[in-house]
């Protein structure tokens, strides 16, 4: 019994506790991690779609009503990916979806007209055609996302198809042409694009002027020094920034308005720039300001 309680009263030696400390303070807590990872691991292993470019293509081709426009929508997002744009076997199946979606749901069109317009151009002359052919889609969505595809063919022939569209009464259709337009090879819209200067919407007008300086005229230059006047965007502007996202659409404005004013070096614009570089509230709109200058050379 005097061992016991010797036993009971003896000290203990840190070093022989230090075993069953760790094991009660480090190993236990990080088996407990280890499990919560791998569980983790495992229901995201689930939830992950692996699927291919070529998978979702089957899908929008064989698969039932719910499911063919969201596999559109998830081919148009991979597009985004050099490595499946390269994959150039895709396209004469991806333009044969898109003819065979004539009368499915319009979102299926769209998203596969956007799927098409992300190949790097040259655009075979398929999908050109069945593009230039969904000019006329009752859907005016589809029209929209059909020209902005054919502005990324890198085909100057386009030209003269989208040309006559400005004059529709749809202010997203004639801004989306625009910008078509700035973005295809020759000169051959620059008279729209002039035109378009004086448009009654105001996002048609900054396309524009973008557009007419992405082909070296310095025409739209008055246009571009209002989009780098904040207090006037943000009258003009008409969608509001949310606090929660990422989203700013007059610093986009006033972003697109300083590169292109960058790219034309045009003088009058520079003191304007320089303002920016130093005193816009937006972090991003001051860092293009900068590089801005930078290619002006000062």
């Amino acid at each position: 019994m005097d061992k016991l309680v010797e036993g009971e009263n003896a000290p203990r030696n840190p070093l022989v506790a230090a075993p069953a400390l760790a094991v009660q303070f480090f190993l236990i807590p990080l088996v407990v991690v280890g499990i919560t990872v791998l569980v983790y691991v495992g229901f995201r292993s689930l939830l992950t779609d692996q699927r291919s470019a070529q998978d979702y293509l089957l899908e929008v081709q064989s698969g039932g009503t719910s499911r063919r426009w969201p596999a559109a929508y998830e081919l148009s997002r991979m597009m985004a990916d050099p490595d499946v744009r390269a994959d150039r076997s895709l396209v004469p199946a991806l333009v044969k979806a898109f003819e065979q979606a004539k009368d499915d749901d319009p979102r299926v069109r769209r998203y596969l007209a956007l799927a098409i317009g992300r190949f790097d151009p040259p655009m075979p002359a398929e999908a050109v055609r069945d593009l230039t052919a969904a000019l006329e889609d009752p859907d005016s969505e589809t029209r929209i996302t059909a020209i902005w595809a054919l502005g990324s063919s890198g085909d100057p022939a386009v030209a003269s198809r989208l040309v006559p569209l400005y004059n529709s009464e749809d202010a997203g259709i004639r801004k989306m042409v625009v910008y078509a337009l700035g973005a295809l090879p020759g000169d051959a819209a620059l008279d729209t694009l002039a035109t378009a200067l004086r448009d009654e919407t105001p996002d048609v007008r900054w396309n524009a002027a973008v557009a007419l300086a992405r082909h070296g005229s310095g025409a739209g230059v008055p246009v571009l020094g209002q989009m780098l006047d904040r207090q006037y965007l943000e009258d003009a502007v008409e969608r509001e920034s949310r606090m929660d996202e990422d989203i700013d659409p007059v610093s986009d404005v006033m972003i697109s308005g300083v590169r292109a004013a960058a790219a034309l070096k045009a003088e009058d614009l520079r003191p304007a720039i320089r303002t920016l570089s130093e005193d816009d509230r937006s972090l991003k709109v001051r860092q293009a300001a900068i590089e801005a200058l930078q290619d002006y050379g000062s």
